[in-house]
């Protein structure tokens, strides 16, 4: 018997998880009871409150990573734009902060367990580390965030990673729920749950196979490039001059909604060329293109704490104050506030 864990968590999205919970029910009436459905937690038996209206759905079993089947992890609803607690991001980070990452990590490692989420259930395992080099789709306005915790974006309805299933948007809970089902019960089961829902599954499945589409096009709209060797020396000093601003070492705080990160930068110019490194209690990494903007410093920068996000940072410098921000796909820019120490 194939068996089905729907992952409830405070907050959760209804359509994202009733969506799927609806589709695998009436795959059993067709397929013989060969399949299982029930709502879990990861924390056991209990009673979950969704985001729509507060309304609560019983859960009656805890997350069972070993079992053998499908485990679907839903996405939330909330403000999109913030860092209140009923923003979208602060809901998924308080799932991601419970148990629920660590028995996700340990389905993936097993042999005959499939993992699938719905819109922003991919954030989830993502902001925990669990994507990372792997291809999925959450909704269209988390894409860049997904991005940055080092999954592969993949702008497609349904994306099939293997043991991995994602889909993107809240109505995707169908599409994910009916593929899944033709994919282990075969497609005339699936077939008929269509038929039923006089729903017809939205989109094609991407996966890594076949040929790869030829991405090179033209545009029209290439610039053109010059000589720039006779660029003025005067300005060419200038942007040496700015960039030097930045040189020394910064003693740096960034208030993220999940908490406060202490960073020690270390920055320098030479010949024009700036360069830096980032540490973070005892991990060293080397800033990622840094570049001097209309007087403004930024570069790119990977943090795995307190989850696994690449940054982007813009600052200016005052003398010896730095301030600015530091910005990961739809989460709230954090503030960041530095002093030079030497």
């Amino acid at each position: 018997m194939l068996k089905v864990q729907i992952v409830l968590f405070d907050g959760f999205d209804l359509l994202d998880a009733i969506a799927p919970y609806e589709v695998f029910c009436a795959a059993t009436m067709y397929a013989d009871n060969a399949l299982s459905v029930e709502f879990v937690t990861a924390e056991g038996p209990r009673s979950v409150t969704s985001s729509i209206n507060g309304l609560k759905i019983e859960a009656n079993g805890r997350l069972n990573p070993e079992r053998a089947g499908i485990i679907l992890v839903p996405g939330a609803s909330g403000k999109v734009e913030g860092d209140g607690p009923d923003s979208v991001p602060a809901i998924l980070g308080r799932a991601m902060n419970t148990d629920l990452t660590g028995l996700i990590g340990q389905a993936l490692e097993q042999k005959n367990t499939i993992v699938a989420t719905v819109c922003g259930g991919s954030l989830v395992l993502a902001m925990g580390g669990l994507l990372e080099g792997r291809p999925a789709v959450t909704n269209r306005l988390g894409m860049e965030l997904l991005g940055a915790t080092g999954a592969i974006p993949v702008p497609a309805r349904v994306v099939d990673d293997g043991n991995l299933v994602t889909g993107g948007g809240v109505t995707s809970g169908l599409d994910v729920a009916l593929y899944l089902v033709e994919r282990e019960l075969g497609p005339r089961i699936a077939h008929a749950v269509e038929q039923l829902f006089e729903f017809e599954q939205r989109g094609t499945v991407w996966r890594a196979t076949g040929m790869a589409p030829n991405s090179q096009t033209w545009s029209g709209n290439e610039p053109i490039t010059t000589n720039t060797s006779a660029s003025n020396d005067s300005t060419v000093n200038s942007k040496i001059t700015q960039a030097s601003l930045f040189d020394g070492d910064w003693d740096t705080t960034i208030a993220t909604p999940v908490g406060k990160l202490q960073v020690k930068l270390s920055i320098s110019t030479r010949d024009g060329l700036i360069q830096g490194t980032a540490t973070q209690g005892d991990e060293t990494v080397e800033l990622i293109n840094p570049k001097l903007q209309n007087n403004k410093l930024t570069w790119a920068l990977p943090i795995t704490k307190p989850m696994r996000l690449n940054l982007k940072f813009e600052v200016v410098a005052d003398g010896d104050h730095m301030t600015g921000i530091a910005k990961a796909g739809l989460l709230p820019g954090s503030q960041l506030t530095g002093k030079r120490v030497s």
